[in-house]
């Protein structure tokens, strides 16, 4: 497939998915346009890279939806000012979006195979750091951020998370609450952290934020 159809995707991604869809944020728009999605999906997927979906890469893990993100990263407000987290680098491409928004992103994946492709997809950025940790653990070398973009499907977030952020931080990730996925906005105030929820939308499941297993006898 020609680079013309995947820029005539890319655009049909951001009419059809983003503008109609409360993505209202003239940059997140102008960056979604403007980062070539297919280059972080693998070669037998990159038909699939604009789609209204998940796309797979990897065993078990799928890039979220490009709605998903969009929605995500419009409540974030990322500016330059911002340094952010992202957590589920997966194979970079929000951290890619991210770059044109935000003064610097670092961007932690538990998967050591596709934190080396994400960390060879973004050599080109110089305000991108790849880390490779566990999700749940986020990259606490470089804390506090501004922001912390939790990038898929969560059944909970860490309190570990939440201390990694600055007094007046964001927080934005999709939850899964009372077996819908929702998408959230969190703000930190005094040491806590209180959760707007602001869509129903469908998110790739992110592993490492699962609810501890309860047991009874």
């Amino acid at each position: 497939m020609g680079q013309e159809n995947f820029k005539q995707m890319r655009k049909a991604m951001v009419v059809s998915q983003l503008r109609t869809t409360d993505v209202s944020d003239p940059r997140v728009i102008a960056a979604m346009s403007h980062v070539a999605r297919e280059d972080f999906v693998p070669a037998a997927q990159r038909s699939f890279a604009y789609a209204d979906r998940g796309v797979h890469i990897s065993q078990g893990r799928t890039l979220n939806p490009p709605l998903a993100t969009g929605r995500l990263l419009n409540m974030a407000h990322a500016t330059k000012d911002d340094t952010v987290l992202v957590v589920g680098a997966a194979t970079g491409y929000t951290a890619a979006v991210l770059a044109q928004l935000a003064g610097n992103v670092v961007a932690v994946e538990q998967d050591a195979k596709l934190a080396a492709i994400a960390a060879k997809n973004l050599a080109e950025f110089d305000n991108i750091r790849v880390e490779s940790g566990k999700h749940a653990d986020g990259w606490n070398q470089a804390a506090p951020y501004s922001v912390i973009v939790i990038d898929g499907l969560v059944e909970e977030i860490p309190q570990l998370l939440v201390d990694q952020l600055t007094p007046d931080g964001r927080m934005v990730a999709a939850v899964m609450k009372d077996g819908v996925s929702r998408l959230a906005l969190g703000r930190t105030a005094d040491g806590h952290i209180g959760y707007q929820y602001f869509a129903d939308c469908g998110a790739s499941p992110l592993p490492g934020l699962e609810k501890e297993k309860s047991f009874t006898f």
